[in-house]
């Protein structure tokens, strides 16, 4: 294979039994047996057990006594098969060992500051300062590996169904609707900036108007945003783009290219499409746009029934045009009053003043608000609910939008704690129907919850100008157990709608042009009808590995504070490329 090796580590087999071989990589323990040395060695694709046994030859028998874990070596010798006992089914090299003739140390090692294994208990900070090492753990290893057969994968499907790859810019205009840029000072034009993208966007739809048909990327994208397990400042995705489509199109592709990955990478059958729901029936049965439809603990809508109601909690929800709902927790009256009290701190993270609850128990209803409920209101809750004994009832009462995000964060963990999730499911969902717009309270104008550019539903155009809010969008998003993995959506590419869209928006005519000239003058040659998406490739890396946090699946991550340990980045730069810049720094 090489001047160094003729097979890799995790290659032997007992069928090599008695093969002259070569072999490299970085030793992974050392062990003496009286006289004998063992090491394990390692390369990306296992260990291979090699043996010392001065009998063979005392100089390299010297030499085996100067290595320590990391040091980098190349041994020649012969594999045998292990003596009776020693075999370790464990490996798939378990039922062989070489026998060393030669040795070279080709670089030495100082003592690493973890141990290079999957089960350390170091912080993450230290892992990520010394990466390279961290990298060479066997889980992170297959980490990567992974991410690469997912990405071939990705390619060969979109190949096969007609999709060019084609590159766009890294450095392009700001078009601040949406997470903040990172900005490139430019030398050459002063004073002027570039932006890294957020997303390839405006390019792909150009390039739809160029005439390219189907256009895909696994791309780097970039947003100056806080950061939490599943975001980083730099992250990839799977960027798609599709001509003379509409909606059904481009989620049967997509859906298609999601089952090809989870068959090929986890072993999964699929045996029927993802189920489809609109975005007012995932906030009305689980409060969330992204629903966890793994288990039950759906939220019912209670305000009917508490429109004269004397609890004054629920009155003021009614009174201020907010909504009550619960969720019917089965076996919940065993939770304690402190389980209770910390479910109450959970939701108020979510924006919710507290938490009403009642336990229903064999002869009696226990809870501190039951005694303001009618006889009527109890009737109608028990046949709402259904209720029987060792049920718990959970409420949530304020603005719809506090209830649902405070509830339908609430059923998640009451899921954990009640056991209710399989961590080896998944349970993919295509969300439709979001609104094209939502009121910006600090802005005190509409923003588009997506982007300017989706298309609105073609029976919902009329309320652009009467009902911006009832306007819903051609948008969806495919959700994974309760995580957005991608999301996109038919765009618009008719001048006269997207002008009304930029009227409910509030966007002047001046201003649209400054922001997305471009796009609209190409608009003006000739659209054609098109739409796309894009999926999170590292968001989907989690799931692929089993991996809780992203970085975790990216091989140079930043941490939270968007710094690279390992680097050092961000970084002072010298004077001179600042004075280049025409830049001050004024801290």
């Amino acid at each position: 294979m090489s001047k160094y090796r003729t097979h890799y580590c995790g290659d032997l087999r007992i069928t090599d039994n008695g093969q002259k071989v070569k072999l490299c990589g970085w030793v992974e323990n050392w062990r003496d047996h009286g006289g004998i040395v063992f090491i394990d060695l390692r390369d990306l694709t296992g260990i291979t057990q090699i043996v010392f046994n001065p009998e063979i030859s005392q100089e390299v028998h010297k030499i085996a006594h100067k290595l320590r874990a990391e040091f980098v070596i190349a041994i020649e010798g012969e594999v045998s098969p292990r003596p009776e006992g020693t075999v370790n089914p464990k490996l798939p090299t378990g039922e062989i060992e070489v026998i060393v003739k030669k040795v070279e140390i080709l670089s030495p090692a100082k003592t690493p500051p973890f141990i290079i294994e999957d089960r350390i208990e170091v912080s993450e900070n230290l892992r990520l300062k010394y990466r390279y090492l961290d990298l060479r753990r066997p889980k992170m290893q297959k980490n990567i590996v992974i991410r690469h057969k997912t990405a071939q994968i990705v390619r060969n499907f979109l190949n096969e169904n007609n999709f060019l790859e084609i590159e766009t810019p890294f450095l392009t205009k700001s078009t601040p609707e949406g997470a903040r840029d990172y900005l490139v000072p430019s030398r050459v034009n002063p004073g002027k900036f570039y932006a890294l993208p957020q997303s390839p966007q405006l390019f792909k739809q150009i390039l739809m108007i160029s005439g390219f048909d189907r256009y895909y990327q696994i791309v780097r994208c970039f947003r100056d945003e806080d950061l939490r397990a599943d975001r980083q400042p730099e992250f990839t995705q799977i960027d798609m783009e599709m001509s003379f489509v509409d909606r059904e199109d481009v989620m049967n592709i997509t859906e298609n290219l999601i089952k090809k990955i989870f068959t090929e990478i986890k072993g999964l059958e699929f045996n029927e499409n993802f189920p489809v729901i609109t975005y007012s029936e995932a906030i009305d049965k689980y409060g969330l746009d992204a629903p966890d439809i793994r288990f039950d603990l759906h939220l019912v809508n209670l305000t009917d029934i508490f429109q004269n109601t004397s609890f004054k909690v629920f009155a003021n929800a009614v009174k201020n045009k907010g909504i009550i709902k619960a969720i019917k927790v089965k076996d919940g009256a065993k939770f304690s009053r402190k389980d209770l009290d910390d479910l109450t701190e959970f939701v108020k993270i979510y924006g919710a003043k507290g938490m009403a609850w009642i336990k229903i128990l064999e002869n009696e209803w226990q809870s501190p608000i039951v005694k303001f409920f009618s006889d009527d209101e109890k009737q109608k809750l028990q046949e709402r609910l259904n209720l029987e004994p060792g049920d718990l009832v959970v409420f949530g009462a304020d603005s719809s939008k506090i209830v649902n995000e405070s509830l339908g964060h609430l059923r998640k963990e009451l899921a954990k704690r009640l056991n209710l999730i399989n961590e080896n499911e998944f349970k993919f969902v295509w969300v439709i129907d979001f609104p094209l717009l939502e009121w910006d309270e600090e802005e005190k104008r509409y923003v588009a919850l997506h982007h300017p550019f989706t298309s609105p539903l073609d029976e919902d155009i009329e309320l652009l100008e009467t009902s911006p809010d009832k306007v819903r969008s051609k948008a969806y998003d495919i959700v994974l157990n309760g995580i957005e993995l991608g999301g996109g959506s038919i765009r618009i590419h008719r001048k006269d709608i997207q002008e009304k869209v930029f009227n409910a928006l509030g966007l002047e005519e001046k201003d649209a042009k400054e922001k997305f000239g471009f796009l609209l003058e190409a608009f003006e040659y000739g659209a054609p009808p098109h739409g796309g998406l894009a999926i999170g490739f590292d968001r989907l890396l989690m799931f692929l590995t089993d991996s809780e946090n992203i970085r975790d699946v990216i091989p140079f991550p930043k941490t939270q504070k968007a710094t690279c340990l390992m680097t050092g980045a961000p970084s002072e730069v010298d004077k001179k490329q600042l004075k280049e810049l025409n830049i001050k720094i004024t801290l």
